[in-house]
């Protein structure tokens, strides 16, 4: 039996009184629940599986290299005995504080036997099919042990939040953001808080959730645990709950202090270079008022759903990897029906939940709506809450927009706990008069009867027109050029001293993200090193000294970008040579690379303009299987 109150968009603290069904009564919904959820991650991950080595997520191909580069680098420096939260493998010779990006360390040190085995992107798919499944199950888990009654509630639930907009839109090569399953883990610790006698337990199992969830995704940890505060302290603060509140407060305390104590051991070197270390930077290199949730947003349809597949999505995001609300109206309609339902119609003693659901949900759609008000793609010089708390620390290295995806799994409770009242006479309990808000209830008898089954088939054909269009269509993938045979036959070996320089061209950045790919491999197959003097990662130099993508570029692989990019020779002089030379040097170049094929994440890498532009610079080069190379002399 639960004992626990609830927050975030998680369990409601009346829920102690809901005794857990037995584990026998809930295997075959269990295993419905499996099924089901690890058929549609596989249903929207499935263009990778169909050469997981070769397909990409077409609008992310550069956020994948940067996953499938974390993995195995994660890999490599856990049996080579470096360092996995600090690297000088990337932007020599200053190096790269992982611990200020997302270095997913626990992904990459649990699946570094899988990395080894079947490749970084093998493996990368391999944790993004998990993490979509273990989302739905995760939250099915704490809803169908803890919440409600009914599987068919929990299950519904489940699956919506899995696989709800946002997240499906993440699935779009973000392993942090697509580890879902972590909120409702750390909710269902957060709740077990306030049991007494057992503070130590308690704490040290939410302290290592904590630590965890700051490896794999620390803003979605910070914004739980902001929701977790919200969801509390509105809870606490209704007169029916003060009491229970003020009760368990001092087993709450004591095991939230046990938890802060194990966390900060667990994290003190990830915190020091987080705040302190090398490479350093404060808030993010992302304009807030761009990555602001459009309010009209939270009322159209995603991009990856039936109904963005029949052309009713719209562009309102910065990309398709931000679609963090889009809802759609029918939803929003609906999900106002079930807080009016669970107000007015269901346990009294549920209420204090229940408002603190809507308020968790009013709370962080508004804050997500950022600094200024932006609706239909248009800007304004309205100010928003978000304005008041943008500059401060930890909330200026977050993205407002994704603050809605805490609105998702308030949503989700919310159908879960409606349909877990509308079933209830299914259960032999006492029936529930599912009037339409607002309705009072009608006389008993025949009449009452059928009333009562056209309500319910409202309330079903509302469920299905406000989530049928929402239902996740496979993500976009195709297929990236493949490694040269130059990397992949270990042949760069002869041309590159052990731990030395190679730079393919364009530079690595995010959107020529090859050479990690290229690294990545070396890594994990050859198990040897060579470093790039760029790289896509987050790093200090933006301006007001926050961070910006990939390093301060000087004027060599500036002319490589802007030549990839356009296509266009500029005129070479001589002092475009010195300097070119003495740019390389600087960052202890061996060999500069040109492969037949490059890929780019965002236009195509004209390959020709590159050659030509390299060869007056640095001369002409050599063949080598398939790449061309150019070797630098030490100075």
């Amino acid at each position: 039996m639960s004992t626990s109150p609830a927050p975030v968009a998680g369990p409601t603290p009346e829920s102690a009184g809901v005794p857990a069904p037995a584990r026998w009564a809930h295997w075959r919904a269990d295993l419905i629940a499996l099924v089901t959820a690890v058929g549609l991650a596989f249903w929207v991950t499935g263009g990778l599986w169909l050469d997981p080595n070769q397909r990409a997520i077409t609008v992310n191909t550069s956020d994948q290299a940067l996953f499938e580069w974390l993995l195995a680098y994660g890999a490599h420096a856990l049996t080579h005995g470096e360092n996995p939260l600090f690297t000088y493998l990337l932007n020599v010779p200053d190096g790269v504080n992982l611990a200020v990006n997302t270095s997913i360390t626990v992904y990459a040190v649990v699946f570094a036997p899988l990395t080894y085995l079947i490749g970084p992107p093998a493996t990368f798919l391999v944790i993004l099919t998990l993490n979509l499944a273990g989302t739905a199950l995760a939250w099915y888990w704490l809803l169908s042990r803890h919440l409600v009654r009914s599987p068919v509630a929990a299950l519904l639930g489940g699956l919506f939040i899995g696989f709800s907009p946002g997240m499906v839109s993440h699935a779009n090569a973000h392993l942090n953001w697509s580890a879902g399953w972590l909120a409702p883990l750390i909710v269902w610790r957060v709740l077990r808080l306030r049991e007494p006698g057992h503070a130590v337990r308690n704490g040290v199992l939410l302290g290592v959730l904590v630590a965890i969830g700051f490896s794999i995704a620390a803003e979605a940890l910070f914004f739980t645990a902001l929701a977790s505060g919200v969801f509390l302290l509105v809870w606490a603060l209704d007169r029916r709950r003060r009491g229970e509140a003020r009760d368990a407060l001092p087993a709450f305390l004591r095991g939230l202090g046990v938890a802060a104590l194990v966390s900060a051991a667990l994290l003190a070197y990830p915190l020091w270079l987080h705040f302190a270390g090398p490479q350093r930077f404060g808030g993010t290199g992302f304009n807030p008022v761009i990555h602001a949730e459009d309010i009209a947003a939270y009322g159209v349809f995603p991009q990856r759903s039936l109904a963005g597949e029949v052309g009713l999505d719209t562009r309102l995001a910065p990309n398709p990897t931000e679609e963090n609300s889009f809802f759609g109206l029918p939803l929003l309609v609906l999900a106002v029906a079930c807080f009016v339902l669970l107000w007015r119609r269901g346990d009294p003693q549920r209420r204090p939940s229940v408002r603190a659901l809507g308020v968790t949900a009013v709370v962080f759609a508004v804050l997500s709506w950022g600094p200024r008000v932006k609706i239909a793609g248009a800007h304004t010089d309205v100010p928003l809450p978000y304005a008041l708390l943008g500059h401060l620390p930890v909330f200026n290295a977050a993205l407002p927009s994704r603050l809605a995806l805490v609105v998702a799994p308030v949503i989700g409770l919310l159908l879960a706990h409606t349909v877990d009242l509308l079933v209830a006479p299914v259960r032999g309990e006492q029936p529930l008069d599912a009037s339409a808000p607002g309705e009072r209830p009608g006389p008993g008898g025949a009449g009452a009867g059928r009333r009562h089954r056209l309500r319910a088939a409202a309330w079903t054909a509302a469920f299905v027109v406000a989530l049928l269009p929402l239902v996740p269509v496979p993500l976009l993938t195709l297929d990236r050029e493949p490694l040269p045979r130059f990397i992949t036959s270990g042949e760069w070996q002869r041309y590159v001293s052990p731990g030395g320089v190679l730079t393919p061209l364009p530079f690595t950045i995010d959107v020529t993200p090859d050479g990690q790919r290229w690294q990545s491999y070396a890594l994990t197959h050859d198990q040897q090193e060579f470093a790039l003097p760029a790289g896509f990662f987050l790093g200090p130099g933006g301006p007001g000294g926050r961070g910006r993508i990939g390093p301060v570029p000087r004027a060599t692989d500036a002319l490589f970008a802007d030549v990839g990019r356009t296509g266009e020779v500029p005129r070479i002089t001589r002092a475009n040579r010195e300097e070119a030379l003495s740019d390389l040097r600087h960052w202890r170049v061996e060999v500069v690379v040109l492969a037949d094929r490059v890929h780019g994440a965002k236009y195509p890498v004209h390959v020709d303009a590159l050659r030509e532009t390299a060869t007056e610079l640095l001369g002409p080069p050599e063949r080598v299987d398939d790449v061309l190379l150019w070797r630098i002399p030490p100075a």
